[in-house]
């Protein structure tokens, strides 16, 4: 008798291993890398793993794909190396025990061999020519705090960079999507280099590291993130220049600093003699062995940026980018600057690993997102365009009643306490929003709603800090325009809304990456969406490489924090200097135009759904029936096995199960009913009419079939039949949602029948399920 696949890799697999010097330290037997796509209800997709994984000196060489003894080994072969590419890992085994089949992914090909090589081979393999700065590096361990592992792409990160920092490279890109935890790689990046005393100069000794960012909030999260380093690390801030006299630290191996801080200048006067005008000339240029720079599509690769200026002074040094969204065009080229990324993923792998949150969309369009002249609507200023479109609103002309009626629509999108950000056109704008949403909100609260922008400065960190607290429901809503497009790490935001239009993608991914982040009981987040933004997801530079030509990302002065002098338009615009298509700023345009309208009731006109498909694009909606149409058959035949499938409570949730694995869950379904008119209906009629355009049937029709059928009265006892009345009575109001097989015991409380005197009236537990079952059977008969 064959053995199993559990016995084959007991009793012939491992012991090959081991004869080939594997050590149990170095298997992970059933090494799961993703945590699987969420879904609907708590629930999670399929998760991906490797039946062996096969590390040594802290490196994965290679993957095993184990079959039972009597099956071919290279059954699962293909989707080993798919593993594989995903895991960055060069060397696939599959073996029934006896035969092993060995596929080099650098190569493309594969052979049987004899014997499993042993760890060294594979590791020379790995590394033909290894220097001993790299290899010291390389071999250094990963920094574990109770639970917390690196993800699989966080390990590849780390390594990919720290091979390149040994191979010589003077500057390294990783492209991560939002909320994938890039300052936690850089900590375990910079951890390793510390053990491996690893230098710029090859002295041996811990490196001088600089993390650069451009927001206090940015900086702040970095540090608290490097904590276990803490009698390593300092801030460079005004507080700590101003203890020193106005002189920067040196006693720390790691420092933080937003580039505003450090690149002020000591006093107003150009200093010709020293040429010291900027705090970060106080430090050699060869003081630092690493500068790490936060979201550095911001502005480091930038030639004309300050930021630039502080990255050439340490030149010496190895720049380290991070970045969600690289950003191309002329006047910022992140690729020209670092090259391209050593390893990137995406918010499309992000949400499919189950480590980022999916999200739905909700285009909202209403009867103002033009206006047409009317002289009579003028309040204030001079219109000199017949119609103003939507790019011109807040910034050129202000609708109040607009603001109004986009802000109670908001209110009506969302549940109340869900934490909502609304980005806005400006400072003014986020502000009338607030005012707005205060207008028709219905929780008292006076911090329900709040702005956070720079003019708010400490008040507006508060309420950023406290928003993020996830104990904490308020603030639930907060207004705000460019501020919190990067540095936002509220993991529970429910909604995203869109009330201004945004040209760049680069910003338009760093907004989207405000809800992606992962928290219990959070299956989804929602984009509502105002402004037609969302036409962003079929731009093909969305989650792929930014193609278009634009203006650099709006970026904001972080006041308040750190006294040092505010400088003078260190980087970018301040988060008010709105400017036209043409460049022209708000200075030099005309006052804004206020209008109001009169005569004509403002309304919301379409409110259009739409859900992501595994490659990140929201599907339309006829696109979604079409992908929904398409797999309805791999479920069921025809119509009899869909009411099979569905009059029973069991094999309905069997059913609903598979569907959720093809990402359609049942508020997916339920909106389905709204497209065709079918509130009132069940989802066994939409299936039923999609799959076969059998004609759609109310839950009243189906209910009014039953008694018309005399179903129930064929039970003589009436405490039977009062109870099935009941039970058609909630099918009715409230669909089959609420008649699950795990529904019964509470539906039995809810009839306030008693449960000793309905058993007796069934004559046993078991004929109370049958006839709950037999029910729902004759229901959808």
């Amino acid at each position: 008798m064959a053995y199993t696949e559990a016995d084959t890799r007991a009793k012939l697999i491992d012991p090959r291993l081991k004869s080939s010097n594997w050590l149990e330290s170095y298997i992970v037997r059933e090494y799961y890398f993703t945590d699987g796509r969420k879904l609907i209800g708590g629930k999670r997709g399929k998760q991906y793993y490797v039946d062996y994984l096969l590390t040594y000196e802290n490196t994965n060489l290679a993957i095993i794909e184990a079959k039972a003894e009597n099956k071919d080994p290279l059954d699962g072969l293909q989707q080993s190396i798919n593993y594989a590419q995903k895991l960055k890992i060069d060397f696939v085994y599959a073996t029934n025990g006896h035969k092993i089949y060995e596929h080099n992914l650098r190569t493309g090909k594969g052979d049987w061999v004899e014997n499993f090589p042993t760890p060294q081979m594979l590791f020379e393999r790995k590394f033909p020519t290894i220097t001993p700065v790299k290899e010291k590096i390389i071999k250094q361990p990963f920094h574990f705090e109770g639970n917390m592992k690196p993800r699989y792409y966080q390990q590849i990160a780390v390594d990919k960079t720290l091979e390149a920092i040994a191979d010589g490279k003077d500057k390294v890109l990783l492209t991560l999507a939002t909320g994938t935890g890039k300052t936690y790689i850089a900590f375990q990046i910079v951890y390793r280099l510390f053990e491996a005393k690893w230098s710029r100069s090859g002295t041996q000794r811990r490196p001088k590291v600089l993390f650069l960012a451009d927001r206090n909030v940015l900086a702040d999260q970095a540090f608290n993130t490097f904590n276990p380093l803490e009698k390593e690390i300092v801030r460079v801030n005004g507080k700590e220049i101003r203890k020193r006299g106005g002189r920067v630290p040196t006693n720390a191996n790691v420092f933080f600093a937003i580039y505003q801080s450090i690149a002020e200048r000591k006093s107003d006067e150009f200093d010709e003699e020293n040429d010291v005008t900027a705090y970060y000339k106080q430090y050699p240029p060869e003081f630092f062995d690493l500068i790490v720079i936060d979201e550095c599509h911001r502005g480091s690769a930038n030639d004309e940026s300050s930021w630039r200026e502080i990255l050439n002074h340490f030149s010496s040094a190895v720049h380290l980018g991070l970045t969600a969204t690289p950003k191309r065009d002329d006047n910022g080229d992140t690729y020209k600057y670092f090259g391209e990324p050593v390893y990137e993923y995406s918010l499309k792998e992000g949400i499919n690993d189950g480590f980022l949150t999916p999200y739905k969309v909700k285009r909202i369009k209403t009867n103002i997102d033009e206006y047409k002249f009317n002289p009579n609507d003028i309040v204030q200023g001079e219109l000199e365009e017949q119609i103003v479109t939507l790019e011109k609103f807040e910034k050129q002309v202000i609708i109040p009643k607009r603001t109004e009626l986009v802000a109670k629509t908001i209110l009506e999108q969302i549940n109340p306490m869900d934490k909502t950000i609304v980005f806005c056109v400006n400072q003014k704008h986020a502000i009338d929003m607030k005012i707005a949403i205060d207008k028709y909100k219905t929780v008292k609260d006076n911090d329900y709603c709040v702005r956070v922008t720079s003019d708010e400065g400490e008040i507006g960190r508060d309420y950023l800090e406290a928003f993020q607290n996830n104990d904490r429901d308020i603030p639930t809503i907060l207004t705000s325009s460019k501020m919190l497009t990067t540095g936002v790490d509220a993991k529970n935001v429910r909604n995203v809304v869109l009330t201004a239009p945004i040209r760049s993608m680069t910003e338009f991914k760093q907004i989207i990456g405000r809800g992606t982040r992962v928290f219990d009981g959070k299956d989804f987040f929602t984009i509502i969406d105002f402004v037609g933004a969302t036409n962003l997801f079929y731009d093909d530079a969305w989650d792929g490489l930014p193609q278009e030509q634009i203006d650099d990302t709006t970026v904001e002065g972080d006041k308040g924090a750190d006294k040092v002098k505010e400088p003078k338009q260190p980087y970018g615009n301040s988060e008010d200097s709105d400017t036209d298509a043409e460049g022209k700023s708000d200075a030099k345009r005309k006052e804004k135009v206020t209008i109001d309208i009169r005569g004509r009731k403002l309304k919301v006109i379409d409110i259009e759904t739409t859900y992501v498909g595994e490659d990140g694009i929201p599907l339309k909606t006829h696109e979604f029936l079409e992908f929904l149409v398409g797999i309805l058959d791999k479920f069921f035949h025809d119509e009899a096995q869909l009411r099979e499938l569905w009059s029973d409570p069991v094999k309905r949730e069997e059913l609903l199960e598979k569907l959720r694995a093809m990402q359609i869950d049942e508020v997916q379904l339920e909106e389905l009913k709204a497209i065709f008119d079918a509130q009132e209906s069940d989802i066994y009629d939409v299936l039923a009419h999609l799959a076969f355009n059998l004609d759609i049937k109310t839950r009243s029709e189906r209910a009014f079939a039953v008694h018309y059928r005399k179903y129930i009265e064929k039970y003589h006892n009436h405490k039977v039949r009062e109870f099935l009345n009941f039970i058609l009575e909630r099918y009715e109001k409230d669909g089959v949602k609420e008649m699950g097989s795990d529904k019964l015991s509470s539906l039995i409380k809810l009839s306030g029948l008693d449960r000793n005197e309905l058993k007796e009236a069934f004559k046993g537990a078991a004929n109370i399920r049958e006839g709950y079952f037999g029910l729902q059977r004759e229901i959808y008969r």
